[in-house]
C-alpha cells in the first residue's frame, strides 16, 4: 500500500508526536505504513507513506536517485548565474549537491499558508520549480541560500511519478 499525504506546515514527518508538535498521528490513522522520506517541520507538500519495507528503502536512500520536485519560493529574483549555480550543483557543508533542475515559474496555485510568510517591502520573491535526486537534510534550503537567495516557502510537489494532485493539506491518498 501506498499512501500520499499532503503534510501541512508545521506539522512533524513521524507519528509520534513530541514537544507539542502536531504529528501524523494527528492525521493518518492506518497501521503499518512509514515515511519513505521527510519532509522538515516547517516544509510542506507530498509525504509518501508505505507498508513496503523495499519501497520504503528505495525512495528514501538517495543512491537509487528518486526525483523529488518542489515549488520554492525565495527571497529576491534569482538570476541566471544563481539558477546555473543550482543546476551545476553547489558546495555545502556535507559536501557537492547533485546537478538540480531548475527554472523560475510563477507563483503555483497552491494554498495560502498559516500563518502566511514573512514579507519585506523592499525584497521581492520569486518561485522556482526545483528538482532534487538526493533528501540530505534541509538541502533544498541551503541550497538557496547558498546562492543567496534563502527560502521562505518550501512545497514538494513530486516524488517520483507521484504527484500532490488534488490532495488538501492534510488529507491523503491511498493506492493499494
Amino acid at each position: 500500500m501506498i499512501v500520499l499525504f499532503n503534510k501541512p506546515f508545521r506539522v512533524l514527518s513521524q507519528f509520534t508526536a513530541t514537544g507539542g508538535k502536531a504529528a501524523l498521528a494527528d492525521y493518518i490513522d492506518l497501521p503499518g505504513v512509514y515515511c519513505a522520506g521527510r519532509l522538515d517541520y516547517d516544509s510542506e507538500g507530498l509525504l509518501v507513506l508505505t507498508d513496503d519495507g523495499r519501497l520504503q528503502h528505495r525512495l528514501s536512500n538517495p543512491r537509487f536517485g528518486k526525483e523529488k520536485g518542489y515549488w520554492v519560493q525565495v527571497e529576491g529574483i534569482p538570476g541566471s548565474r544563481e539558477l546555473d549555480q543550482l543546476r551545476r550543483g553547489v558546495p555545502l557543508r556535507d559536501g557537492m549537491t547533485r546537478p538540480a533542475g531548475v527554472k523560475s515559474i510563477p507563483p503555483p496555485g497552491i494554498w495560502p499558508r498559516d500563518p502566511p510568510i514573512r514579507t519585506r517591502r523592499a525584497i521581492p520573491t520569486c518561485w522556482l520549480d526545483l528538482t532534487v535526486t538526493e533528501g540530505r537534510n534541509r538541502q533544498v534550503r541551503r541550497m538557496t541560500a547558498h546562492v543567496g537567495h534563502p527560502t521562505l516557502r518550501l512545497v514538494r510537489y513530486r516524488v517520483g511519478e507521484w504527484s500532490l494532485g488534488d490532495i488538501s493539506p492534510g488529507g491523503y491518498r491511498v493506492i493499494p
